[in-house]
């Protein structure tokens, strides 16, 4: 039988460099995303779940491990963090959180033809969320699908801060 070791730090490496010695205006845009979602309209478990489910469904290392330490560092229960994945049947999450991950799926996963953000599941999302905050949780969405490429291509080794987390 083999077993599978675990690269060290040192060892782990990205496909790329980082993008900002390239775009240093990539900073500025980070920081605006940031801001727009951080503005208190929905928590931040709320943005942590969404973003961490829309890392699964991508099939992220990346994000699936940065969301998840962030949302340790937030305080979250690991019942929580790990039943994001299972979240339908889980009893863990709030009305307004089982929306807002169920909105990530409509538009993240694969799905057949059809409307994709049915009028039911939006009169849900109304029902839970006034329109600051549902223009958010879209901002939310947007900001981890602007990253979900970089993530996917570039491969930024996941565990590490910002700045550090590139090196071919």
């Amino acid at each position: 039988m083999s077993t599978y070791t675990m690269p060290g730090p040192d060892e782990l490496r990205s496909r790329l460099p980082d993008p900002m010695q390239f775009f240093p205006e990539l900073g500025e845009v980070a920081t605006g995303m940031t801001r727009a979602v951080h503005n208190g309209a929905i928590p931040r478990t709320t943005i942590g779940l969404v973003q961490l489910r829309a890392g699964q469904i991508v099939g992220s290392t990346y994000h699936t491990v940065r969301q998840t330490g962030d949302l340790r560092n937030a305080g979250e229960t690991e019942e929580r963090i790990t039943a994001v994945a299972s979240w339908r049947d889980a009893p863990y999450f709030t009305a307004a959180e089982r929306v807002a991950l169920e909105l990530v799926e409509a538009i993240l996963a694969p799905d057949g033809p059809g409307e994709r953000v049915p009028d039911e599941l939006y009169a849900r999302a109304t029902a839970c969320y006034d329109d600051k905050a549902l223009w958010t949780l879209i901002l939310v969405i947007s900001q981890i699908c602007f990253f979900i490429p970089v993530a996917l291509v570039a491969r930024p080794i996941p565990g590490m801060p910002f700045g550090k987390n590139y090196r071919t």
